[in-house]
């Protein structure tokens, strides 16, 4: 087997060399982590300046464009930065092992994916120190704010995407040219764990609308420096044509950021139910059906745009569709605990935090669903909670479940389980303090990206924002027990967990052959 890598000719890379020419999924799979883990903090800063200024009435710490520019960069960072790179992360990591593959088919592209995000959050992050301020129009960036009437950082932030969206395509690539040639004999389609398919299905998704996003910002590209009018009525464009597209890749993306965790809980739920999951067919079923639907709902962001009422009751109804395969799921992983043996380990707990947070945010999504609805809640706190709850108990806690789950795997180290329940508690009812009461600010008709507010939504605001501050600061106390895990600590036996079928997994598995000095001889 010919190979081109130079570690093989002068020994093991060792330090910052290890780590820039690493092909090893795992060392890819941790750089992608620990990025996720420090964007996650650089995004949480972003929203605890938001709910500083909002824990009064008045205008306290920051002018309303700085505001502005926080609330876009903290959506910008935690979507593209946190939630989407930590599950990249889990799939480099995991896959592979999952479907007894040597590595990830694309091992050299696989470097590449992932070096070329910190420049391109570097750049992001830098447009806070350029004249006229970071982007300050929202992490949906409507034309004409992000167009006509954006700062001069606005180029910045475009060529960022442009290069975020070729990670995530190569990224998707990988995975699903590993899960179809590199399966082991035997690991048929049917038989694969439901993390990989939920991988294999997101990375279509995205492959399918990655190049949308790279659209719209070329789009707005040419309407801010080369006189186009994609989005100017005035030159026979259409504002209203930016929120489609982006919505078009949008919709799917919010998606793309729960499918790997719904993927991570049907790992985690059987393993401390001792039972197989209940319904594995109809999992896999479920997720391609959501997938399916995510194509065809975009536009019920845009419900108070004007569109016909044909329109309207079109996109109302598909998006109601959703709740069908979705409540599918639950209910699997409901009866999979149902009758089990359960134990309540760290990951456990996040895993049925998810499951009943995560139907909250479900069910007001279906309120959202509701057209005429819709035009009281658009673009009210409502809208907020709903997606934070879907985000944070969704996304964040799967990912927090799947680093307690894997942890002792991936460093033969057990971490500490009365730190991590206690990091659980915490986070759980920061969590709820911190969104529980949007609802009601939204409902009585608090406007989103606010800086400031009417009296009468004081109380709420001020609950919700000790609720962040207590949740922003658990996070140091997870950091804390990852460090404490892979440095050392109980080392794990060969029985972590007690899984359905004898045992989860064992101890590390060997490291590819890309770490090792001379490539194995093939005969």
């Amino acid at each position: 087997m010919a190979t081109g890598h130079a570690e093989h000719h002068h020994g093991p890379a060792t330090g910052f060399t290890r780590w820039l020419y690493t092909t090893n999924h795992k060392d890819i799979g941790s750089m992608y982590l620990w990025f996720s883990f420090a964007m996650f903090l650089l995004g949480g800063v972003f929203a605890l300046v938001i709910r500083a200024e909002l824990f009064q009435p008045g205008l306290q710490f920051v002018d309303p464009n700085f505001f502005n520019q926080m609330t876009t960069m903290h959506g910008l960072v935690m979507v593209f930065g946190a939630v989407m790179p930590a599950f990249v992360g889990l799939a480099n990591w995991m896959i592979p092992m999952m479907i007894g593959a040597p590595d990830m088919a694309l091992p050299r592209m696989n470097n590449w994916s992932f070096w070329i995000l910190p420049f391109a959050f570097t750049m992001l992050a830098s447009t806070l120190f350029m004249e006229g301020g970071a982007p300050n129009f929202g992490w949906t960036f409507y034309a004409p704010l992000s167009t006509t009437y954006a700062p001069a950082s606005v180029t910045f932030f475009i060529f960022a995407v442009h290069i975020m969206g070729a990670s995530s395509i190569m990224g998707s690539i990988n995975i699903i040219a590993t899960i179809q040639n590199l399966r082991a004999p035997g690991m048929t389609y049917m038989k694969m764990p439901l993390f990989v398919w939920t991988w294999l299905i997101t990375a279509y998704l995205l492959i399918a609308v990655m190049p949308v996003l790279a659209g719209v910002v070329t789009m707005m590209l040419f309407d801010i420096h080369f006189g186009t009018s994609f989005f100017s009525a005035a030159g026979g464009g259409d504002p209203v044509l930016f929120q489609h597209v982006f919505w078009f890749f949008g919709h799917p993306e919010v998606y793309i950021m729960i499918l790997p965790a719904f993927g991570v809980v049907s790992e985690i739920i059987p393993t401390f139910s001792r039972k197989k999951l209940f319904g594995y067919d109809s999992m896999v079923y479920a997720t391609s059906s959501i997938a399916f639907l995510s194509f065809i709902v975009w536009a019920h962001h845009m419900f108070t745009t004007g569109m016909p009422l044909a329109g309207e009751l079109f996109f109302m109804y598909a998006t109601m569709l959703i709740a069908v395969p979705t409540g599918v799921k639950v209910f699997n992983w409901i009866t999979t605990m149902f009758r089990g043996s359960i134990s309540f380990e760290t990951p456990m707990l996040f895993a049925i935090a998810f499951v009943v947070l995560f139907t909250c945010g479900g069910f007001t999504g279906l309120m959202l669903a509701i057209a005429p609805a819709d035009f009281q809640y658009h673009d009210t706190y409502f809208v907020v909670a709903h997606f934070h709850y879907v985000l944070v108990p969704g996304a964040v806690f799967s990912i927090m479940a799947a680093a307690y789950y894997w942890l002792p795997k991936w460093t033969g180290n057990m971490y500490d389980e009365t730190l991590g329940k206690v990091h659980f508690w915490l986070s759980f009812v920061g969590i709820n303090v911190l969104f529980f009461p949007q609802h009601f600010l939204g409902l009585s008709g608090m406007p989103r990206r606010i800086p400031d507010y009417a009296l009468q939504f004081a109380d709420f605001n001020m609950i919700s924002s000790v609720g962040a501050f207590l949740f922003g600061f658990s996070q140091l106390l997870f950091m804390f027990i990852v460090l404490k895990t892979v440095m050392g600590g109980k080392k794990a036996t060969a029985q972590v967990w007690e899984g359905a079928e004898g045992l989860e997994w064992t101890l590390p598995s060997p490291a590819p052959y890309h770490t090792f000095s001379t490539p194995p001889t093939v005969k």
